[in-house]
């Protein structure tokens, strides 16, 4: 584990009287494409006429992202969930990048007379843009209605938690049963998240904990597996270095190998957006068959009932004094406040 994820447990009993579901965000049409995408790379020297090209990939699909709609279903199962098992607590939406803001989202807490609140981020990992980013857009809204914000603690990381092993586990055996029976035990499993930046992923624990996720994962299918991680979704300047190697890529290199079927699980993701739909399901199949390769796609966790009770889980846990947290494998359980140099931010160069 690099020593800048570090952090501390948060041992103290504390009562919520709401929680902050915050996400990415993604636009519902298309004039929200291009707002949404300069707002994604703002800062970051990414050219015009990649935007356009990404901005196409949107457009294909009608220029809606199924972020919002897959968040929208969580959230519903959530109320459910906190409403018969407690706390029933309301449940505020905000996003980074998309309405609703989380900007927005902070102030109708104010309004509403929130005091305290949990915030439960839709990213598992350690990272600058998975999880101290999102510290930082809870806090410039807490800024923005400042005097009287509410406090928010942000909940743990979850990479580990069998709330989201498990479910990732049955979304993989359901992909395997689509590979006809003679050739499933030779399937290979290819893990895939969002690349970043090599320099990011040298400051956080982003890399390993991704590789343990999909170790534990392979652990739980019925038969032995091999697996290897790769990366998707580079949207960077073309001169910085990213997480390599790229899933197009990695599948084409596996028909070296004789590798005739293929499982791509998207672990770095909990729904099926537009990245994992286009990336995966269009270029990176398109790479496989071209290949001559069977791929399957596995499913991500999305509204799956475990992934929602351990929403539930994460917030009860935080609430309560020095509370068993749950965990798979060796790793242990994240803590729940992050050091104040944990996972800095990038050195933006001039492009």
């Amino acid at each position: 584990m690099n020593n800048a994820s570090h952090g501390a447990p948060d041992d103290q009993p504390r009562a919520y009287d709401a929680l902050l579901y915050l996400s990415f965000g993604g636009p519902e049409g298309p004039h929200e494409v291009m707002p949404f995408l300069e707002r994604v790379t703002a800062g970051r020297g990414v050219p015009r006429e990649r935007l356009e090209d990404v901005a196409h990939h949107y457009l294909r699909f009608g220029g809606v992202s199924p972020i919002n709609e897959q968040n929208r279903g969580v959230i519903a199962a959530l109320r459910t969930e906190l409403a018969i098992n407690g706390p029933d607590i309301p449940i505020y939406w905000g996003n980074r990048n998309a309405p609703p803001f989380v900007e927005d989202a902070v102030a109708r807490m104010k309004a509403d007379g929130v005091r305290r609140a949990a915030a439960f981020v839709t990213s598992a990992w350690s990272s600058y843009s998975a999880c101290r980013q999102y510290r930082e857009d809870i806090g410039r809204a807490q800024q923005a209605c400042d005097p009287g914000a509410p406090k928010i603690d942000k909940l743990r990381q979850f990479f580990n938690h069998p709330g989201f092993i498990e479910p990732q586990a049955e979304k993989v055996t359901d992909a395997l049963e689509r590979i006809p029976r003679g050739r499933r035990s030779g399937a290979r499993l290819v893990f895939t998240a969002h690349s970043i930046p090599v320099a990011m992923a040298a400051t956080s624990s982003y890399v390993a904990q991704l590789h343990d996720a999909a170790a534990l994962v392979a652990g739980l299918l019925p038969n032995e597996h091999e697996w290897g991680v790769a990366w998707q979704s580079r949207s960077g300047p073309p001169q910085v270095p990213w997480l390599e190697p790229d899933v197009c890529e990695h599948i084409e290199k596996l028909a070296t190998s004789n590798v005739t079927d293929v499982v791509v699980v998207p672990i770095g993701f909990v729904s099926d957006h537009l990245e994992v739909k286009f990336d995966l399901d269009v270029e990176a199949a398109a790479a496989a068959d071209a290949a001559g390769i069977n791929m399957v796609r596995a499913e991500t966790v999305g509204a799956h009932p475990r992934y929602v009770r351990m929403i539930r889980e994460l917030l009860v846990e935080r609430m309560a004094a020095r509370p068993q947290r749950v965990f798979l494998g060796s790793w242990g359980a994240m803590h729940d406040v992050c050091a104040a140099d944990c996972c800095p931010a990038p050195v933006r160069r001039p492009a």
